[in-house]
């Protein structure tokens, strides 16, 4: 376990419930009991564990999204601080060079072909 650099959340869990999964199975299967016993033993606890997989992947689900919203938020706000610098660098650019100022203005109000 000194490597588990590449592990995610999800595979942790995942491979922890089925362990343990897998070591109530075997529990079950030499204890001492009738088949129908050990089945319905089996079967209550293939339900739980299930349900909890079913609870942790709605979780993680949760989290991306909210990950995903805040990628989006920090994108925009990065695309409209580019817009800003990009515009803020044309108004120099033109007060530097007179003539590419009324060139700009005239792309602005003439349409486009």
């Amino acid at each position: 376990m000194a490597n588990n650099k590449g592990s995610s959340g999800l595979e942790v869990t995942l491979s922890f419930l089925v362990g343990a999964a897998t070591g109530f199975i075997l529990g079950i299967l030499f204890a001492p009991a009738s088949g129908e016993e050990t089945r319905k033993k089996i079967q209550e606890q293939a339900t739980k564990t299930g349900e909890k997989a079913k609870e942790t992947c709605e979780k993680i689900a949760l989290e991306a999204e909210k990950g995903i919203k805040v990628v989006k938020e920090k994108t925009t706000e990065g695309i409209e601080a580019i817009k800003d610098f990009v515009e803020k660098k044309k108004v120099e650019i033109a007060k530097k060079t007179p003539g590419l100022a009324k060139e700009q203005e005239e792309k602005k109000v003439s349409p486009s072909e």
